[in-house]
C-alpha cells in the first residue's frame, strides 16, 4: 500500500500562493473598511432562512436527480432498445435546452394548466400545486438526472467485465450483481464527476427565484432593491456561494478519501 502525506507548510506556501493570499486579504480588508455593512444584522434572520432554502433545494434535487440518473445511466448500457432510445432521448433534450427554459415552462406553462382542470383544483395535490416551489424542485432535478444519467452510463460501462463474470461464477443473482459490485464500483468512478455536478446544481438554484421562490439569491435582490445597495449584497452572495461550494468540495473529498482504492 502507497502511503500519501498531506503537503508540508513550506510545500504548500509557494510564492504565488502567498501573493494571490495576500491579494484575497486586501480585498477582504478593503470590502470591510470602505463598503456598508450596517444592513447586515437587520437581514441576517432572512438571509439565513433563504440559505436554508437554497440547500433545501440542492439536498432534494440532487438525491432525487441521483435515484434517477441511476436507471436511466443503466439502461442505456443493458436495453432495452425502447427504454434506451427514451433514456437517450430524455438525455438529450434536457441537456440540449437552457435549464431556465425548462423552469419556466413547468411554472408558467404547465403551471398555467392545472387550475383549468376542476378534478385537480379539488384533488389533494392542489395545495402543492398552486405554489412555485413543486416546480422548481422537478426542473432541478430533471436537470440533474439528465446530466448525471450520462456520467452513470459511462460509469456503468467502464467497469470492469472481469469483475462481473467472477460474480456471476460465485453464484449472484443480477439483483445481488448490482447492489454489490455493479452499482458500488460505477458510483466509485463517478464521484469525482458527481462533485462538479453537484455544485453546478447549488449554482443553478438561483434560477428558481425567477419563479418567485425565496432563496437566498432571492433574499440579497430583496435587500438591493430595500437599501440601494449594489456592491455589498452582491459580494455577501458570492461569499455564500463561495463558502457552500467548498464545504460540498470538501464534502465529497472526504467520501472519496474513505473509499479503498489499490495503489499500484
Amino acid at each position: 500500500m502507497a502511503l500519501t502525506h498531506l503537503p508540508s507548510a513550506r510545500g504548500f506556501l509557494k510564492p504565488h500562493r502567498i501573493v494571490l493570499m495576500a491579494i484575497a486579504g486586501g480585498l477582504v480588508f478593503c470590502a470591510i473598511w470602505f463598503l456598508r455593512w450596517d444592513w447586515l444584522p437587520q437581514y441576517a434572520g432572512a438571509l439565513a432562512w433563504g440559505v436554508g432554502v437554497s440547500l433545501l433545494m440542492l439536498a432534494s434535487t440532487s438525491i432525487l436527480g441521483f435515484a434517477f440518473a441511476v436507471p436511466i445511466g443503466l439502461v442505456q448500457v443493458t436495453g432495452p432498445w425502447p427504454l434506451k432510445a427514451l433514456a437517450q432521448g430524455f438525455c438529450t433534450i434536457i441537456r440540449g435546452t437552457p435549464l431556465l427554459l425548462q423552469l419556466w415552462l413547468l411554472y408558467y406553462g404547465l403551471g398555467s394548466l392545472f387550475p383549468q382542470f376542476p378534478a385537480i383544483r379539488q384533488s389533494f395535490l392542489w395545495p402543492y400545486l398552486r405554489e412555485a416551489w413543486p416546480y422548481g424542485v422537478a426542473a432541478l432535478t430533471f436537470s440533474f438526472a439528465a446530466y448525471e444519467g450520462e456520467v452513470m452510463r459511462g460509469a456503468f460501462a467502464g467497469v470492469p467485465r472481469g469483475e462481473l463474470e467472477a460474480a456471476r461464477a460465485f453464484g449472484m443473482s443480477r439483483w445481488k450483481l448490482f447492489w454489490r459490485i455493479w452499482l458500488p464500483r460505477a458510483v466509485h468512478r463517478a464521484l469525482p464527476t458527481l462533485n462538479g455536478e453537484t455544485v453546478l446544481q447549488l449554482k443553478s438554484t438561483p434560477l428558481v427565484a425567477t419563479i418567485t421562490v425565496i432563496d437566498v439569491y432571492a433574499v440579497v435582490s430583496k435587500i438591493r432593491q430595500v437599501t440601494y445597495l449594489t456592491y455589498e449584497p452582491l459580494l455577501l452572495l458570492a461569499l455564500i456561494y463561495l463558502l457552500l461550494t467548498a464545504l460540498l468540495v470538501v464534502a465529497f473529498r472526504y467520501f472519496e478519501n474513505k473509499i479503498p482504492t489499490r495503489s499500484v
